[in-house]
């Protein structure tokens, strides 16, 4: 099928005409398609595809990566048929990568947000049980551990004897001062 055309007719300053022409040549393109191309992206600015107020991003690059971006630029526009610009080219590059870039984040804060969880959750279960600290089969801190220690058979009664016997002494000898101590008052 093809498309209606119709011609366009006008004058414009020479060294504009110059400029054009060299770009064409440059990119191998027709003055129809040069023309058809700038006017489209006229109508495209006009429908809201660049920003109003924008701001300018100025840097160079290598005469190796700019000529590998012209040559790219001029393969897209055969094999698509329709011209792709510089500027059009680095800001998807750009809107791109900080999509990707924004992606990541949230994937990197989720993931440490959940991490978060995990970690007050385990804290939360070491607090209940008691094993961030002390003897692990009890749940108990380490200083009481010895009051569930296992003991042999036997060693638990003769530890209260040794208990029993030395409460006594310290009786007795307690008994001893205080009845010394009455006997001074007496005399």
């Amino acid at each position: 099928m093809a498309v209606e055309t119709k011609g366009v007719t006008c004058k414009i300053p020479l060294d504009l005409h110059n400029r054009i022409s060299e770009e064409i040549r440059a990119t191998e393109s027709t003055m129809s398609k040069f023309i058809e191309m700038i006017i489209q992206e006229h109508y495209e600015k006009g429908a809201g595809k660049i920003m109003a107020k924008g701001r300018t991003l100025a840097f160079q690059v290598s005469e190796e990566l700019f000529q590998r971006v012209k040559e790219y630029l001029e393969r897209f526009e055969k094999v698509h048929h329709r011209r792709l610009t510089q500027k059009e080219f680095i800001i998807g590059l750009i809107e791109q990568a900080l999509e990707e870039a924004e992606e990541e984040f949230e994937a990197a804060e989720a993931a440490g947000q959940e991490e978060q969880e995990e970690s007050a959750w385990a804290d939360a279960q070491g607090e209940e049980t008691g094993e961030d600290e002390g003897d692990p089969s009890t749940g108990l801190p380490s200083e009481y551990a010895a009051w569930s220690a296992p003991q042999e058979d036997g060693q638990e009664a003769a530890d209260e004897g040794e208990v029993d016997a030395e409460s006594e002494t310290a009786e007795t000898e307690d008994a001893g001062e205080t009845e010394e101590a009455e006997e001074e008052i007496y005399a």
